[in-house]
């Protein structure tokens, strides 16, 4: 539980920084956006690659950065 909480933190700092909306996230935002993007990526892009955490890392970044863009997106326009 406390891998999946440290792996999900530096997934979804990884996805702050390709996206450049990382100063504005917070330790919780890069926790969930990492463990809400490894959901999204891997049942988008499947289950290859190295694991952490029962996270295959590369889809699980790729659909991090897909949430982290879409709540920037949301964010932005209000």
């Amino acid at each position: 539980m406390i891998l999946s909480l440290i792996v999900g933190a530096i997934i979804g700092s990884i996805a702050g920084r390709i996206t450049e909306n990382n100063n504005r996230m917070g330790c919780i935002t890069n926790i969930a956006a990492g463990l809400i993007g490894s959901s999204v990526g891997q049942a988008l892009f499947g289950n290859w690659g190295p694991h952490l955490a029962k996270m295959a890392i590369f889809p699980s970044i790729l659909g991090a950065v897909i949430v982290v863009a879409v709540v920037a997106y949301f964010l932005d326009k209000r």
